[in-house]
């Protein structure tokens, strides 16, 4: 038992002793919201959805979560919302003690972004633009119904896909 245990001790100290390989830094995407209390959807009026600060978060983990499945190790995208009109419009709603919003193809999720991704220290891309799409319902299904953000989540999905991954430049 003793002579195990002292085997086990000594295999131990040899792999602390060896020196740990050291891993590419992982992607980093930062996401800081510029006076998100004048956005568009800022305020919810007629009591028809989450709060804001739901929303903000949201829209945080969102932002990370795209991010961090398209850039590359090492790479770090810092992202400023300027402004976020959600899909749709907030509506009272008749005869219940909360509103609703409803969603026609006249309001499509927009979001206006300044953006800087960087790597090792150098700028790759920097820009702001607004990020939209007016045939955002095309996309809708019967799949999409009850999830939270689900046309804002494909408008930046989309977003993702040609800004970082395919390289695409901003429009104009």
């Amino acid at each position: 038992m003793r002579a195990a245990a002292l085997g086990l001790l000594a295999v131990l100290a040899t792999a602390l002793s060896m020196p740990l390989a050291v891993s590419p830094a992982a992607a980093q995407v930062r996401v800081t919201f510029v006076a998100p209390e004048r956005y568009t959807d800022a305020q919810n009026r007629f009591g028809s959805g989450l709060s804001p600060r739901v929303v903000l978060a949201e829209m945080r983990r969102l932002f990370e979560t795209l991010g961090n499945q398209v850039l590359a190790p090492g790479q770090t995208l810092d992202i400023a919302v300027l402004d976020i009109d959600l899909a749709g419009l907030d509506q009272p709603s008749f005869g219940a003690a909360q509103g609703v919003r409803v969603v026609t193809d006249i309001t499509p999720p927009r979001f206006r972004l300044r953006y800087a991704l960087k790597e090792r220290g150098r700028t790759l891309l920097a820009a702001e633009e607004v990020v939209s799409d007016i045939n955002f319902l095309l996309r809708a299904n019967r799949l999409s119904s009850g999830q939270t953000f689900f046309y804002e989540r494909e408008v930046l999905r989309d977003w993702f896909q040609a800004r970082f991954v395919q390289r695409r430049p901003p429009p104009g």
